[in-house]
């Protein structure tokens, strides 16, 4: 019973725990045999519980930081003595929990807790925000050994700019660091231009997953992007035009959505932020087009929409519109705006595979490419 509850003790809870069968052993054993016997028993029980057993059953359940540990140990040593010590790991653990589960007390899990501050998608838009884009660019190299590149930007670039757009919409975003963040978007999509995915990580990604359905996996294998054979008027030229929606911010998407293209064989390039004002839009170099992908990160309005829709069909009036809604567009969709089948929300792999399949002869008999949007249902 004493080496259970010691075992709360970190460090020194384990020897402690010896020294009574030890003294035992030796009291009632003839010679050192029976002494030597118990402390080998308790050197070897322990590494294989510490350090075999417990890591398998426990993990990292506990979720406390070495420095908590130690800290803990002292402070409720110097608050309760001996008591203390045996008791400081379950009272930490406590406070940690209350801090998952308490907004009020989430410093706590902060402090103590092994789980970094900041998920992975915060730490690039700090860093974006600090202009240290050879950081981002680290983390991004890290996420890369395991995952896609287009699931770094899907997962992580992506949700740190809805971290910059929801920051935005409340006015704690200027105009000095919404640029910020774009030029950092554009060095990591630079930096990462050349990279090629690991064959291992192309192929889980495909692989069926444990506990999909038959049908999941068949959607799996079926929605990895590819070129095919292209259209004519898609095989040469930059055949796709990204236009951000409403500012810097979905042109740092647009960027995105551009280099999956050019990788997937699908030439694509990006107007600036302000390509839709009318100082800019009489500049665009329309020829070669045969898509227009309308980006936009946050949630536009109805009226937002309509209005970019119309511009873009101004100038280019014969050329299909593909509108990429990455953000939050559901109320947008409650307006009735989005019910045209070809409109894509929330992916960038979304938006890469409707413009792949637009862009290739998906069939034997390829119907005539149709507009994927038409201005003039508005």
């Amino acid at each position: 019973m004493l080496a259970m509850i010691l075992r709360f003790v970190p460090y020194i809870g384990s020897v402690i725990s010896a020294i009574f069968p030890l003294i035992l052993a030796a009291a009632v054993g003839s010679g050192w045999t029976m002494v030597l016997s118990t402390a080998a028993l308790f050197l070897v029980v322990e590494i294989i519980a510490g350090q075999v057993i417990e890591p398998l059953v426990y993990a990292r359940s506990a979720g406390l930081s070495p420095v908590a540990v130690i800290a803990s140990a002292t402070f409720w040593t110097w608050l309760w003595g001996p008591v203390g010590l045996i008791l400081a790991t379950p009272l930490t653990i406590c406070l940690v929990v209350l801090g998952r589960h308490v907004e009020q007390l989430k410093f706590l899990e902060v402090m103590f807790g092994d789980e970094p501050p900041l998920k992975p998608a915060e730490l690039i838009y700090q860093r974006m925000l600090a202009r240290d884009p050879i950081e981002a660019a680290e983390q991004a190299e890290l996420f890369l050994q395991e995952n896609t590149l287009g699931a770094f930007y899907e997962e992580i670039l992506l949700e740190g700019l809805h971290l910059a757009q929801d920051e935005a919409e409340r006015g704690l975003l200027d105009n000095d660091r919404m640029q910020r963040v774009r030029d950092a978007v554009a060095e990591i999509v630079d930096d990462l231009g050349t990279h090629e995915d690991k064959a291992e990580v192309l192929t889980e990604e495909v692989a069926p997953k444990v506990g999909d359905s038959p049908l999941a996996q068949l959607e799996r294998a079926e929605t990895r992007p590819t070129a095919g054979v292209l259209r004519e008027g898609w095989q040469t030229g930059t055949p796709v035009l990204c236009i951000p929606g409403l500012g810097l911010l979905d042109e740092a998407a647009a960027l995105m959505i551009a280099q999956l293209l050019n990788r997937r064989g699908v030439g694509a390039r990006v107007e600036h932020a302000e390509a839709l004002s009318m100082s800019r839009i009489m500049g665009w170099d329309t020829k070669g087009i045969a898509l227009v992908c309308l980006c936009y990160v946050g949630n536009p309005s109805a009226a937002q929409i309509r209005y970019a829709v119309r511009r873009i069909g101004r100038r280019t009036s014969d050329i299909p519109i593909l509108i990429a809604l990455l953000g939050a567009a559901a109320e947008t969709k409650t307006i009735g705006v989005l019910e045209h089948e070809d409109f894509v929300q929330h992916s960038l792999r979304a938006t890469v595979e409707k413009i792949l399949a637009i862009a290739s002869d998906v069939s034997e008999k390829a119907e005539p490419l149709q507009p994927a949007f038409q201005p003039t249902a508005f």
